[in-house]
């Protein structure tokens, strides 16, 4: 893991600044109006930054392994990332520095170390005894490419095949190479005129370590005796080969072919072999050969004592199965079962009850590695049924849209999620328990529970308890539901707005308390969601459509059907409620021909079965306006204790009453700002064009950010903050430059740029809505893609039935302050500097006959969460904390004045700003798009910490990351997997103890018993003393051009994490030995390398005398 230096803020230079500030304060305002002091607990040394675990599949994986004795599985990828599992719950992320890809893992079996082969040819010993596996040692090949590693069990030394067809042997201990070399034209025949090509396959006799069994991929395999240094046997096959495996008892080995064949050879018959099989070719009548098929890439071959061997392959298939999935071909005795993937295999492996080759297999399990999954097969029950997977895998089922994170959730959120969750379960999997157990739990310091959810392009919602850094998926919610499916290509209707995915989610807003849910969706369209325990069939699906038009003909003379004008309040009176037994037509036009009040998508007429869990409450679409699609919605809140939800777009504002399902508030952006509009706007002509399914969900790029594109504002620049994220990661993309080029709406003109401003946050809160006011009363705070915070004041009827009946009045109250760039989140603080949350109503089932409902509905209160500190008096004020993507506000209320500034970044802009709790204290926490993490204390607004810490952020990371509370942030750092990171100093100290331990000790199984007979008459395993062959006293020393030895970084370090967690004083004392005896080590290597220079010196002095002995002085 790469190693980040925290650049803290020292104190004396924030002492400084902070004076410096409050002298700029005075001169703001005047000694007699001078905000009081607010006692701040967070210090800059309450940060710091590190990243904590890695969730999801591996992304391009690319190798695979498996330590029977110690139960882990670890899979390597195309970007040198290395993911090792164990049980569920014990999962370890590392990285190769270089980048390369993975081509090999081997496990140094019950050793708790693991060998990675890299395409750069490098191979790479990995300490896996510690929490955070480390490089002990890497080896890198200059002259010759890496194709193939085998190590035997309980073996040090690693053969080593090449492209050039030769073999080197390494030592797993000091990572040096051998003198023994076998050369490709001492193991072929001399009278081979061609090359037989790179080495495929090495492995020793199960019952000989002494032969060495050598794969060439021209179809040559050579048994090749150790100790003679010469081929006992060849065995050659005119197609190529991709695999070869041993039978146990050492006498027959099976390859496979480039044509779909196998191949079992009996050892001492060279000539031809014992058995061709064609597992998926058409066996011809006349006894010609059958046609050939796909290449079989993979074939293992495993004993069981009680029964027939079992034969396993990847590939192979017949060439006229086209559009036919990938398979696994298991052949067991006279049965063929062939098992279809839904991904393309990229490895698998066959899990045994035995580490020794020599004995019978016992297969029990296959695990394939897919290039999108990580399936387990059982092999012991009828029909092969898959493993429950318990790894969170399935991050990734449908491409992640957007996410959000919630740390400090209520404690009986989880389990209510489970609950209903665990109703979802997919039956017909294999009743045995996950067989890949190794390892165990850390200590969960964390005492506080975490939900990620992840909105999906599929229109899916996936909620995750990610509490105490594990992560595991409670419920899953489909959005689409609510909708008409098109039932073939023609039928789709022409009303989309994307091409792809029209369900796809792009905001998620949540209250935990109440368990309300609001999602915005691609398709413009809004759905709410309350929680409950009891099953309900909805007769018909409450419905509302919205005109939310931008056109400025005339600002002096509002467009009929937009609002009044500002003076007047807006109520529920103009609003239009549908009647809920019958859907509006789908289809109107205007009379111009031009589509016209037709919404994106088509709600259900049918009834609807909602299963307990997240159940449509209310659904939301925007329509569109005389051949004008809807804009995509840029905002969105909802808040359960006013029964309203809020969203907005680059047209303007719209306000709902789910309770009443009424439309209270519909204003275009000017008719928000009223006669004090800030800005100049041009009127515009509608255009006609659709938008292209381009700018959809799916454009996101891989690449990095261009420098120059990194101080251009996603939204100021370009408002529609359109969603681009990977449905299908395309390489061939047209985002410029792989920047950071916001894809906008085909509608919004390049002229009216400046005009289209979006709404880009919205905040319910129980505040000071005019510098008059003496008390708090609700309202809605709004902020915009240019910069401006406006104020609509809420005034809501008693709770309890009058909420139904009476509507809620509704009236913007004008502007009250600006920022640069973009409005990002808003917050508030009582008098005391803590958080104000908004009011919110506690969760109860609202599917419950009405008498139990009495009771609640005779106290006809609204509940309102009050701060932590006690509840407000009259007289006390508060802060508005306003974060834009250029610079952060802190305003004093009910004054309005501004308390606290913050400039954040001048070059670059914010991508996500939230204001978090953090060990007793609050802080505003941003992410830059270049690259840094920010934090800063409320409400003085004191920098805390800044880290540079991606120096490539692509447009995923932008949509994905997020702050929360106790220090905890995330992003989606591939589109498979999720990266949390803390930057709470608390967290990271308490961070080792907390990851799971990779290596348990566990005693290595007996070797099989040799028999009686076996022992007496000869037969059995013949042993070979490697030591004798391949070290330095007989083999001599390898050529030093050949490989470099490079000592790693993880010798001492991983000692140095273990020894700064409980172990203390022990562990620091065995640290001193260790790191004394590294010393020494170090030490003796540099006494050796200066003795072998010396040596060297006087060798070449010695030559030099004898060239030189019988030359005169002059003569040279």
């Amino acid at each position: 893991m790469r190693k980040f230096n925290i650049r803290k803020v020292l104190d004396g230079l924030t002492a400084g600044s902070s004076s410096a500030s409050q002298q700029q304060q005075q001169q703001q305002h005047p000694p007699g109006n001078r905000e009081p002091e607010i006692q701040e607990t967070l210090q800059s040394e309450h940060f710091q930054l590190c990243k904590t675990v890695r969730h999801g599949f591996p992304y391009q994986p690319s190798a695979l392994a498996f330590d029977p004795v110690q139960k882990i599985l670890a899979v390597g990828t195309q970007t040198g990332a290395l993911r090792l599992f164990g049980r569920p719950g014990v999962e370890c992320y590392c990285q190769h520095d270089s980048g390369a890809a993975v081509i090999q893992l081997q496990f140094l079996i019950n050793e708790g170390a693991l060998v990675s082969a890299l395409a750069d040819d490098t191979l790479h010993l990995w300490n896996l005894r510690q929490k955070r596996p480390a490089i002990l040692h890497s080896l890198k090949f200059c002259r010759e490419r890496v194709t193939f590693c085998h190590l035997p069990f309980q073996s040090k030394w690693l053969y080593v095949g090449t492209e050039r067809g030769n073999i080197h042997i390494v030592n797993v201990e000091s990572f040096t190479l051998s003198g023994y070399v076998i050369m490709w034209n001492k193991a072929i025949e001399l009278s081979s005129k061609s090359h037989p090509g790179p080495v495929v396959h090495i492995s020793d006799n199960p019952m000989d370590e002494g032969k060495l069994l050598i794969g060439f991929e021209s179809g040559t395999v050579v048994l090749w005796d150790l100790k003679s240094k010469k081929a006992d046997y060849r065995y050659t096959y005119d197609e190529a080969i991709h695999s070869v495996a041993w039978h146990h008892e050492g006498k027959q080995f099976i390859c496979s072919h480039s044509d779909g064949t196998l191949t079992i050879w009996n050892v001492r018959s060279p000539a031809k072999p014992m058995q061709t099989i064609t597992p998926h070719g058409k066996q011809l009548k006349d006894g010609k050969k059958p046609e050939p098929c796909k290449p079989i890439l993979k074939v293992e071959f495993k004993t069981t004592r009680s029964g027939e061997p079992f034969i396993i392959l990847s590939g192979g298939l017949s060439y006229d199965t086209v559009g036919r999935r990938p398979c696994l071909t298991v052949m067991h005795g006279k049965s063929t079962a062939v098992l279809e993937m839904d991904y393309s295999i990229v490895d698998f492996l066959t899990l045994c009850e035995t580490p020794y080759p020599n004995d019978f297999q016992e297969p029990y399990a296959v695990v394939v590695l897919l290039e999108k999954d990580l399936v387990l097969i059982d092999l012991a029950q009828n029909g092969y049924p898959i493993f429950e997977n318990p790894y969170p895998l399935s991050i990734h089922e449908s491409p992640v849209t957007c996410c959000e994170y919630f740390a400090d959730c209520p404690v009986d959120l989880i389990p209510a999620l489970y609950s209903v969750g665990a109703r979802q379960k997919r039956q017909g999997y294999s009743k045995k328990e996950w067989p890949i157990n190794g390892g165990n739990w850390g200590l969960g310091a964390q005492s506080y529970s975490e939900i990620i959810i992840t909105g999906h392009a599929d229109g899916s919602i996936k909620f995750w308890d990610a509490s105490a850094i594990t992560l595991q998926v409670l419920y899953k919610l489909k959005t689409s539901k609510v909708f008409e499916k098109s039932r073939n290509k023609d039928e789709k209707p022409n009303t989309d707005i994307v091409d792809e995915d029209p369900y796809a989610i792009q905001i998620i807003s949540w209250c935990p308390e109440s368990r309300m849910l609001c999602i915005a969706g691609v398709s413009a369209h809004v759905i709410i969601y309350r929680f409950s325990k009891q099953e309900v069939i909805t007769e018909v699906i409450p419905m509302l459509e919205v005109r939310l038009l931008y056109e400025i003909s005339d600002v002096e003379t509002p467009e009929g059907e937009q609002a009044p004008p500002l003076p007047t309040p807006v109520g529920s009176a103009n609003s239009q409620p549908i009647p809920p037994q019958s859907h509006p037509s789908t289809s109107s036009s205007s009379s111009d021909g031009l589509r016209d009040n037709v919404p994106c998508l088509k709600v259900k007429s049918s009834p609807l079965k909602q299963s307990p869990g997240y159940q449509t409450e209310l659904v939301i679409q925007l329509v569109w306006v005389s051949g004008e699609p809807p804009q995509q919605i840029t905002s969105l809140a909802v808040n359960s204790s006013y029964g309203l939800v809020v969203f907005g777009n680059c047209n303007g504002i719209a306000m709902v009453d789910y309770l009443q399902k009424a439309v209270l508030l519909n204003l275009g952006t000017i008719e928000l700002y009223g006669s004090n509009d800030p800005y100049r706007r041009e009127p515009r002509s509608p255009r006609k064009s659709r938008q292209p399914s381009g700018a959809g969900l799916c454009d996101i790029s891989e690449g990095a950010v261009v420098p120059e594109d990194r101080c251009k504002s996603p939204t100021s620049a370009k408002m529609s903050r359109k969603l681009s994220l990977p449905t299908d990661l395309k390489p061939d993309l047209d985002i410029k430059d792989n920047s950071f080029s916001r894809s906008r709406s085909s509608s919004v003109t390049s002229i009216d740029k400046e005009s289209r401003e979006a709404m880009s946050a919205l905040h319910f809160c129980e505040t000071f809505t005019r510098k008059t006011d003496s008390a708090p009363s609700p309202c809605l705070w709004v902020g915009t893609t240019l910069g401006t915070v406006l104020v609509i004041a809420l005034n809501l009827p008693p709770g309890g039935e009058q909420r139904l009946l009476q509507p809620v009045i509704v009236s913007p109250s004008g502007t009250i302050l600006r920022l640069k760039g973009a409005i990002l989140r808003m917050a508030f603080l009582d008098s005391t500097g803590c958080l104000v949350p908004p009011a919110h109503e506690p969760w109860k089932e609202h599917n419950v006959p009405e008498e139990k409902d009495e009771k609640e509905k005779l106290k006809k209160r609204r509940p309102v969460s009050v701060s932590p500190s006690s509840s407000q008096e009259i007289s006390e004020n508060q802060y508005a904390v306003i974060c834009s993507e250029k610079q952060a506000k802190v305003i004093s209320l009910p004054s309005q004045n501004c308390a606290y500034k913050q400039n954040i970044t001048e070059t670059s802009f914010v991508l996500r700003g939230d204001i978090v709790s953090l060990s007793n204290g609050i802080c505003l926490a941003c992410f830059c798009a270049n690259g840094h993490i920010m934090t800063f204390s409320l409400p003085s607004l004191r920098p805390l910490l800044d880290v540079y810490y991606l120096p490539l952020t692509n447009m995923r990371i932008a949509r994905t990351f997020c702050f929360t509370n106790n220090g905890q942030a995330l992003y989606l750092v591939s589109p498979t997997e999720i990266q949390r990171l803390t930057y709470s100093q608390e967290t990271c100290e308490n961070l080792q103890e907390m990851l799971g331990e990779l290596f348990t000790p566990v005693e290595t199984p007996e070797a099989p018993n040799r028999g009686f007979f076996k022992g007496l008459f000869g037969g059995g395993a013949q042993s070979l003393d490697r030591e004798e062959l391949f070290g330095e006293s007989s083999s001599g020393k390898a050529s030093r051009s050949l490989a470099q030895h490079i000592p790693g970084p993880g010798g001492i370090e991983g000692v140095k994490g273990a020894a700064s967690g409980v172990v203390g004083e022990l562990a620091r004392a065995r640290l001193a030995l260790d790191e004394r005896g590294q010393k020494l080590s170090d030490l003796e290597e540099r006494t050796a390398a200066m003795l072998s220079s010396a040596d060297s010196f006087s060798k070449h002095a010695h030559e030099m005398m004898l060239k030189y002995k019988d030359k005169k002085w002059y003569q040279f």
